[in-house]
């Protein structure tokens, strides 16, 4: 049920915690305070309190506006030209308050998939109206003050003298009260793929050259202080604080760049190919910027801040919206096995010209018609809802790195995928396939041909789509985070509801919790995943931060489940394979891939029986332990059963894993299935070392477990009927 209050300033707002004057805010259990002020310049700011400990101290906020050119020469010729100047591309200054008011908002809402079943949003609000005189301008600040964090944004009402406008750079800041450690990846406008570095911040200048990892086929830096969102961050006496955006719609995306001397972050938005870093016609909102606090690291994971600053499901009828387990040829074509083009004859390719038929295969094509009946009989054999088919469609003989603009047309098959007969099959099997579009950056030309291929789809029964956005933005000097590219992600997801098709984009940008809305986006890559164990490596505590960084705003196909660790091309997985049972509950998605060979699965079925069984959608969630860089450890109930499975991930040292079965249901016993490490497990050696043993469980029980280096555990939870 959802109450709402709106209050004005005068009102006594003791019984909701809002303290009115002063301009200060108290969140619904008072563990946060919020206070609001101007400078003597007229300079909006704002600080935060946690448990009556300041973890934001008082830092700016506002905006700076990009003038006209012919407008900037005529003020410049005049006698008082730099103040004039200053003062129309200042929004950030001058401002007096014209207005406040205050409100409580409490609702629990159910989303359409989830970690929860039920998520309350429940929040205090302060929203400041501010006036310029010198410019007849006005901006409102909203501020939410909720029990696991603070969300504040811009807001531009319609107004004479702020219509159409230019975004030079926003100035919000984010002041740190020391040398916190951070858990980070270097500022990029195309690319999130890196490892993490944690560090001191007063050391990310020094270590930003080695943070930087070449090998991204697109990347752009911007400074060397510059940090990525969702960004973590510790204190050194044990308060955690993530700094991220949420419902980021026609707008770019926030970077971070630190001023190391003062430990202050200030926002630095992507630009566009001009170098502008907004184009906004009012009435129009910012992104909410999002700060969550915590001195429990486990309350960071289990934060829906981020989900509950979006709207609502603007999808009415969600039941074509499914939770899908999948398996696909991707992993040959990324371990260096097969390939996504049919021939080696054409050195390149134009679609209606070139003519395939009479090519000479090369022999290692991925997605023929006989290599993928063998993925979908194993998909139907073990219960695996999708198949995903890369390399399907013409075009991948020259797709990448040559700023191609017709490089596909998303509906043409090589000649040895039968586009209809394999659907045919698959149908008749139980089994979906998942359709690939790749666009290697292209967006001109997807949005040419996005109708034609959904429609495709619907004829030929695909209900979910991997896209991906691989090399530099068309057109070129634009990138994959800017309010313009930005917008064509958002644009693709909103045309895919239309055709009731689920979409996962790989190279888009990373999620701030839009999904709530558009659940049909079921799932993103936007961080260094399971493939770049086949490119040169990850870090094997790289799955102890994802969760809280990038898994903030949204799910990851992070596409876990290899089981053999040494690769045809050489390289290694730097994981044990329970550690890779136990990703399919740490690293939350309602889609999830089984990446690795059938054959290789065909080895361990014992162990792949976890990933046959594990859930996808879920009731609860309960986060047992955590800390970023080290381990996590969380349980999950199965939706509408009363299943739960349990996953825990290690850093880069072995530990004793210590948990009570107490989120377990009262008077129930449990057989619990256990995979784990081996005592002798080594991610590197001897990374197949695992047990599996069972045991029967109540609330009342508990346990340790080994977690090797890399490694970690998985359990399955089933009740036992008596």
């Amino acid at each position: 049920m959802m109450k709402k209050s709106i209050f004005l300033l005068f009102v006594v707002l003791c019984c909701n915690g809002i303290v009115a004057q002063g301009q200060q805010l108290k969140s619904p259990n008072g563990r946060f305070e919020l206070a609001f002020g101007l400078t003597k310049e007229g300079t909006p700011t704002y600080g935060l309190k946690f448990k009556n400990k300041v973890v934001i101290k008082t830092s700016n906020l506002g905006l700076e506006l990009k003038l006209k050119p012919d407008e900037e020469l005529h003020l410049k010729g005049q006698t008082d030209g730099e103040i004039q100047l200053k003062n129309r591309s200042s929004l950030y200054s001058n401002f007096e308050i014209s207005d406040s008011k205050t409100s409580t908002f409490d609702e629990t809402w159910q989303p359409v998939w989830g970690e929860t079943k039920n998520v309350k949003n429940h929040y205090n609000e302060l929203a400041v109206t501010l006036n310029q005189k010198q410019t007849e301008r006005q901006i409102v600040i909203r501020f939410r003050l909720f029990d696991d964090g603070l969300g504040f944004r811009y807001e531009f009402p319609r107004q004479k003298n702020l219509n159409y406008f230019t975004i030079k750079e926003e100035r919000s800041q984010f002041a740190m009260t020391g040398d916190h450690t951070a858990y980070w990846i270097p500022g990029d406008y195309d690319t999130q793929e890196y490892n993490y570095t944690t560090s001191k911040l007063s050391e990310i200048r020094s270590l930003m050259g080695s943070a930087y990892e070449g090998g991204n086929v697109s990347q752009t830096s911007f400074s060397p202080t510059g940090v990525q969102t969702s960004l973590m961050l510790k204190t050194n006496d044990g308060v955690y604080i993530n700094l991220h955006e949420a419902s980021c719609l026609n707008y770019s995306t926030m970077h971070l760049n630190l001023d190391d001397k003062n430990f202050v972050f200030e926002s630095w938005l992507t630009p566009d190919s001009h170098g502008d870093k907004g184009k906004m016609q009012a009435p129009a909102t910012s992104p909410w910027r999002t700060i969550i606090v915590s001195d429990d690291a486990r309350e960071i994971l289990a934060s829906k801040m981020t989900y509950n600053l979006n709207e609502p499901s603007k999808i009415q009828n969600t039941s074509w919206i499914k939770p899908t387990k999948y398996v696909g040829v991707w992993w040959e074509m990324i371990s260096g096995k097969r390939s996504w083009s049919y021939t080696n004859e054409f050195p390149s390719v134009q679609l209606g010209i070139t003519d395939f038929s009479k090519a000479k295969p090369n022999g290692t094509h991925g997605a023929t018609t006989a290599n993928v009946k063998k993925y979908i009989d194993f998909a139907a054999k073990h219960g695996f809802g999708g198949v995903l088919v890369e390399g399907w469609n013409i075009g991948w003989e020259d797709w990448f790195g040559n700023d191609k603009d017709y490089v596909f047309d998303f509906v043409t098959p090589y000649p040895d995928f039968d586009l209809k007969g394999i659907n045919e099959y698959a149908h008749s099997k139980g089994v979906k396939l998942i359709m690939h579009h790749e666009t290697s950056g292209s967006i001109r030309n997807y949005e040419r041909h996005i109708d034609t291929a959904y429609r495709l789809m619907n004829q030929f029964g695909y209900d979910a789509v991997k896209s991906g956005y691989v090399g530099n933005i068309l057109p070129l000097g634009d990138h994959h985070y800017s309010q313009w590219t930005n917008n064509h992600f958002q644009y693709a997801v909103e045309k895919a509801a239309s055709y009731q098709i689920m979409v996962n984009q790989h190279e888009a940008v990373r999620p701030t919790g839009l999904a709530r809305t558009w659940p049909n986006l079921i799932g993103n890559e936007s961080a260094r995943g399971t493939e770049y164990h086949a490119f040169g490596g990850i870090k094997p505590n790289h799955v102890t931060i994802l969760p809280f960084t990038r898994l903030i705003g949204g799910p990851m196909d992070y596409t876990p489940g290899i089981f053999e660790m040494n690769l045809s091309n050489g390289a290694h997985v730097n994981s044990t394979l329970a550690n890779q049972l136990a990703l399919y509950v740490t690293m939350y998605s309602p889609l999830q891939m089984a990446a690795d060979f059938p054959e290789n699965y065909d080895r361990f079925p014992d162990a792949f029986q976890f990933i046959k069984d594990v859930g996808l959608d879920w009731d609860d969630s309960k986060y047992l332990e955590a800390e970023p860089g080290q381990y996590i450890t969380v349980a999950r109930k199965e939706k509408n059963t009363e299943k739960w499975f349990l996953g825990s991930v290690n850093g880069n040292v072995s530990r004793a894993s210590k948990i009570k079965f107490d989120f377990l249901d009262e008077g129930k016993t449990y057989l619990a299935t256990i995979y784990a490490d081996a005592a002798d497990a080594n991610y590197k050696t001897k990374p197949q070392a695992y047990t599996i043993k069972t045991m029967r469980v109540t609330k009342k029980d508990s346990m340790v477990q080994h977690c090797a280096e890399g490694g970690g555990y998985a359990i399955s939870i089933i009740p036992i009927n008596k």
